[in-house]
């Protein structure tokens, strides 16, 4: 009776603990991914249904907002490796109750032994090699728009060798029997019998997606193609992204900044003119009054796009300097600019920090 009465609270447990994975929004099903989905997946997954999905572009559907929202939500939390974890062990109700504790399963039967040298040990952690980080430069056309670069990577990868290793080698407790009834327990070091391997390095090409919007120092892994372990797992292979620096714009967070130089006779009557941007469309710039030299010109969504959301794009910043013209001026036309201008001959001396 006993033993049933325990069975039967364990298969409660177990009951709420799958009603509790549940429960909430299928993440996975709104991104369009599969549980094994990496990182960059659910970030492209992300990409291409916010463009879709994105509210500007479905006005017509009143449930737009609600499904564009429940994608952002879905992306918060896989894009998170911590979030994720609670959300494949609790789903989204353990993510609203902050609950961050270990597998369900685990956190249930805790460290308990059953006595058959199996359910309560903890498995050895694995070895792993090192990880391989090197600088990629790009452009900040390839920022903006996107691209794909190759990569050749000579990996070392383990060929079979002659003879024998010792490997898979653990420190386990042996007991002694001291004498009648009295024992004693002392670590050894026990080692299997391995093939032996040899390093070979071979030739893989590796494609990298310079997606629009990555950001200067930002990370694009490949998994397990670091440094390998004889008895263990690889390494990864880390890109680090390094903008170039570019010599029409300034890149700052989402913003770009660039500086056009014009005439004094445009600063004072005015001009019209066309900017090349990173992917060649034309900004078009209208100045219909005088512009004075350190004047800015701000032009909303002509700036680089968001990494998460690349409908939505930062604003280009325009700072305009003016050249003025060399040589001197006759009398005459000394005489005509002040009866243009209209300015008095007053001059303000001043430290040019705290203004006057």
């Amino acid at each position: 009776m006993a033993s049933q009465v325990a069975w039967l609270v364990i298969a409660t447990q177990l009951l709420l603990l799958l009603l509790q994975v549940l429960g909430g929004r299928d993440f996975y099903k709104i991104l369009g991914v599969p549980k094994s989905a990496t990182t960059n997946q659910i970030k492209k997954a992300y990409r291409k249904l916010a463009k879709e999905l994105h509210p500007d572009k479905n006005t017509d559907d009143p449930d737009a907002e609600s499904r564009f929202q429940d994608l952002g939500a879905a992306y918060g939390v896989l894009s998170d490796a911590d979030k994720r974890k609670i959300y494949d062990r609790h789903g989204e109700e353990g993510l609203q109750k902050g609950d961050t504790h270990g597998d369900p399963f685990s956190s249930f039967f805790g460290d308990f032994s059953f006595g058959f040298g199996g359910f309560g040990g903890r498995d050895q952690e694995v070895p792993r090699g090192g990880d391989v980080i090197m600088e990629l430069e790009v452009s900040l056309e390839e920022l903006y728009n996107g691209n794909f670069v190759e990569v050749i990577r000579y990996k070392p990868v383990a060929k079979p060798a002659k003879g024998t290793r010792k490997c898979n080698c653990r420190t386990e407790m042996v007991t002694h029997q001291l004498g009648p009834g009295r024992f004693q327990m002392t670590q050894q070091q026990v080692c299997d019998d391995c093939p032996n391997v040899a390093f070979v390095p071979e030739e893989k090409l590796l494609e990298i997606e310079i997606e629009p919007g990555m950001r200067d120092g930002q990370e694009y892994p490949f998994v397990a193609e670091g440094e390998p372990h004889i008895d263990g797992e690889p390494g990864d292979l880390r890109f680090i992204i390094k903008q170039a620096k570019h010599p029409k714009f300034e890149r700052r967070g989402d913003d770009l900044y660039t500086n056009v130089t014009i005439s004094l006779q445009d600063a004072l009557g005015g001009f019209e003119m066309d900017i090349t941007h990173l992917d060649n469309h034309k900004v078009h710039v209208v100045r219909d009054k005088i512009t004075w030299p350190g004047a800015r010109m701000r032009k909303a969504g002509e700036g680089m796009p968001n990494y998460e959301n690349n409908n939505v794009k930062g604003a280009l910043f325009i700072t305009f300097d003016i050249e003025f013209p060399k040589g001197t001026i006759s009398d005459e036309d000394k005489e005509a600019l002040a009866k243009i201008l209209k300015q008095d001959h007053k001059t303000r001396v001043y430290n040019g920090l705290q203004g006057y």
